[in-house]
């Protein structure tokens, strides 16, 4: 191995990261250091088959990022590093391209806290250690919401008044944009048919879950909005809900506005409906075991999904495949065939056999659908390759890193009015 990538992706508590032959594109080491901030941090690395967990002493960020280089090093790894890769949640429309990171850039990533204010600081303040434990490397930015940028105004906007967006950015920005672009490539890979042909309804179904239409390999819509907690239905999050809800329940209970909606990200979804668990393995086991409540939740969930799928194809000329994907999208093949029974109207049909066997945790990706019926697929995304291979464009110049305001994504489709006459 000449050369690698390492791929950080850091919570407000945990600091995740990859390395990545940059030939192979195999992982060749990964791990976390988990419950940052607080005596009980602790950090694992797995690597050569072995796995290793320990106390972190020195449980900042900073100490975090030392650890793991100092674990490179000591398996003589550290020197094949050639950048950084970080995921960063919203970059809004500020970035729509991988940036080269510099103290400044830092600075304004972190500025968008109130866009995502879970997601960036911890994201920024990862981007700072690392820049200081290895500042000879250089360290890029790659932004979830960066691939959604070439949705048309028209799919963005709310219709709130104007100077909400104007002024204050209210829109849609969308979510899992690695995820998306990754499967997308792999879809049309898999159907042999070119990315600039093509259009699909990708479900990335995790703990946090969207839906998106991409089309040419494009992002034309998604269901996540101004925040993650917008779209489906998922595992702690509500998903939409009527937002005079919030002052309502704010009455009711006593709370503020901040609780309330910390109630809706965190208080609901699967866990707030089954009262028990936010893991759709354990609440559609519950429902299999006749638990009403589990029962609800998970016809809910696969009701919502399966809503939003119609409604992502209003993006599209046509749909080459329905595409699953992510934690329960890979794996949940009970999920997966809940909520095709919702789309027979649109004829899709789930070949069981071919559903129980193509799973994430198989190594599968494939067709699961009846021959002859819509195609519908599961494919394991690869978020971590994504960042690894957008981090190593912009070092190695292939692709041009944003400045300022950030780079021009792909070009946004021209906004031509209609003539809304009778005709």
């Amino acid at each position: 191995m000449e050369s690698s990538i390492l791929v950080i992706n850091s919570g407000s508590s945990s600091l995740k990261f990859s390395l990545l032959d940059t030939a192979t594109h195999q992982v060749i080491a990964k791990g976390i250091a988990e419950e940052l901030k607080t005596p009980r941090a602790n950090f694992t690395i797995k690597a050569n088959n072995a796995k290793e967990t320990d106390k972190l002493d020195d449980p900042s960020f900073e100490g975090a990022m030392q650890r793991l280089f100092d674990e490179l090093e000591e398996r003589g790894l550290k020197r094949t590093v050639m950048a950084v890769g970080h995921r960063v949640v919203n970059g809004i429309d500020k970035f729509t391209h991988p940036v080269r990171l510099t103290d400044k850039i830092v600075d304004e990533i972190e500025a968008l806290k109130p866009y995502a204010p879970l997601h960036n600081p911890p994201a920024a303040a990862a981007m700072r250690a690392a820049m200081k434990v290895m500042p000879e490397l250089p360290q890029v930015a790659v932004f979830d919401t960066a691939f959604h940028s070439t949705m048309p105004e028209y799919a963005f906007r709310y219709a709130v008044p104007d100077d909400w967006y104007q002024d204050y950015g209210v829109r849609r920005y969308g979510f899992h944009g690695t995820s998306y672009k990754y499967v997308s490539n792999r879809a049309a890979q898999l159907l042999n048919i070119p990315i600039e042909d093509s259009a699909f309804v990708i479900a990335h179904i995790g703990s946090g879950a969207s839906l998106a239409a991409v089309l040419n390999g494009q992002s034309v819509d998604t269901t996540m909005g101004f925040t993650p907690l917008d779209g489906i239905v998922m595992c702690t999050r509500a998903g939409s809900v009527d937002p005079a809800i919030i002052p309502y329940m704010m009455d009711r209970l006593g709370e503020s506005a901040e609780e309330i909606v910390d109630d809706l990200n965190h208080r609901s979804g699967l866990l707030g409906m089954s009262g028990f668990s936010s893991d759709q393995r354990e609440v559609s086991a519950a429902a299999t075991k006749g638990d009403e409540k589990s029962a609800i939740a998970m016809e809910t969930l696969a009701y919502s999904i399966a809503k939003n799928i119609a409604a992502m194809m209003v993006a599209l000329p046509r749909v080459d495949a329905l595409i699953f994907t992510a934690g329960a999208g890979e794996n949940a093949s009970g999920l997966r065939a809940g909520i095709v029974e919702h789309l027979k109207v649109f004829n899709y049909q789930i070949d069981k056999d071919q559903n129980r066997r193509i799973r994430g945790r198989n190594g599968l990706d494939g067709v699961i659908s009846e021959k002859g019926t819509p195609v519908i697929m599961a494919i394991r995304t690869n978020e971590e390759l994504v960042i690894a291979e957008e981090t190593e464009a912009v070092v190695s110049g292939k692709k041009a890193a944003a400045k300022g305001k950030g780079a021009k994504a792909a070009k946004r489709p021209r906004f031509t009015p209609r003539n809304w006459n009778d005709e």
